[in-house]
């Protein structure tokens, strides 16, 4: 697989790997442990260097099980990890990212991943009640300390990005971003493009639904985070399968699989872009590196820029829709 930059000169594999998933968020857990740590160890054996996960994430289970499948290969990857949250008994109740509570979580992640440095730390969430201003100085300490290597922001509108690279330099910026979330497009990502910040999509295939493996007649369990996003209730999701209809004809076309070519749509928009879809199957982490060979023609890429006009419904619900775009 070839590499890519993000900003400050961070290389990484074109396609990474987002981590969540192995420990939450998408119906029951695998019981597998060990099973989980193979499939993040396959993928790098495949090219995949750059791993995603956040002490939120189980909370907690997820940095120590990357931290497990990467002991034996840390000079091989690149992992990024990530603060903001205050995590009261298990749950998120509110963002926090005071500057004496990003250093104990730096810490408390340097632990649970076992690692001397965090490769890419992100701020999860923008909090309203400190300033960016703060949050990027503390960052900039620990990196001056040696515990972290680079600062990244998460869903951060441009005017939070332009405050906090000036005042130390922001690596790389992670929002949801796929064929069928445009949003970063019009501020986002060219204010990354003009200050030299990498652009990290999460979610890339739309939570599964752009690979085409969700039905138009699909019902998610309360565990399930889909459960909870407009795009996947009943009307919603049955009236997106227009979106995916058009993605299953260019992916016809080009002998490539629906997830192939969304994520070889968004490796097109620009060469700083670097997609972390989420997997816990070895065949979706060949199929997701394999995306890196497929050439869309314009008239392909023209055909998936129109699919945006008929998305139906939100990517998060109102409460999550109001921490976007601080």
């Amino acid at each position: 697989m070839h590499t890519r930059q993000l900003g400050q000169g961070l290389e990484v594999s074109a396609i990474g790997i987002g981590a969540m998933g192995m420990s939450m968020s998408y119906g029951p857990n695998p019981g597998d442990r060990d099973d989980m740590i193979g499939v993040l160890r396959y993928a790098v054996d495949q090219g995949v260097t750059f791993i995603d996960t956040a002490e939120v994430y189980g909370p907690y289970d997820n940095e120590v099980l990357v931290g497990e499948a990467i002991a034996p290969i840390r000079d091989r990857v690149v992992v990024a990890t990530k603060f903001g949250w205050d995590i009261v008994d298990g749950k998120m109740v509110g963002t926090d990212s005071r500057p004496e509570q990003i250093r104990r979580v730096a810490d408390a992640s340097l632990q649970r991943l076992g690692v001397d440095a965090i490769d890419l730390f992100y701020q999860h969430r923008v909090d309203p009640a400190v300033p960016i201003e703060d949050v990027a100085g503390a960052v900039g300490e620990l990196v001056a300390a040696g515990k972290v290597k680079h600062f990244g922001l998460s869903e951060a509108g441009a005017a939070t990005i332009r405050r906090a690279h000036a005042v130390f330099p922001v690596t790389a910026v992670q929002s949801e971003y796929s064929l069928w979330t445009r949003d970063p497009e019009a501020e986002v990502l060219p204010t990354c493009a003009e200050l030299g910040i990498g652009f990290v999509p999460f979610s890339p295939l739309g939570k599964g639904f752009l690979t085409g493996t969700v039905s138009a007649d699909a019902t998610f369990g309360s565990g399930e985070i889909r459960g909870r996003v407009p795009r996947f209730q009943p009307d919603n999701l049955r009236a997106n399968q227009a979106v995916v209809d058009g993605v299953r004809e260019v992916a016809a076309a080009r002998g490539a699989t629906p997830g192939q070519v969304a994520l070889a749509w968004l490796l097109s928009r620009h060469p700083s872009i670097v997609p972390i879809p989420g997997t816990r199957r070895r065949e979706r982490v060949d199929e997701n590196a394999g995306s890196t060979t497929v050439a869309l023609s314009a008239d392909d890429i023209a055909t998936l820029d129109a699919l945006a006009a008929v998305v139906a419904g939100n990517r998060y619900d109102d409460s999550g829709m109001a921490m976007v775009g601080l």
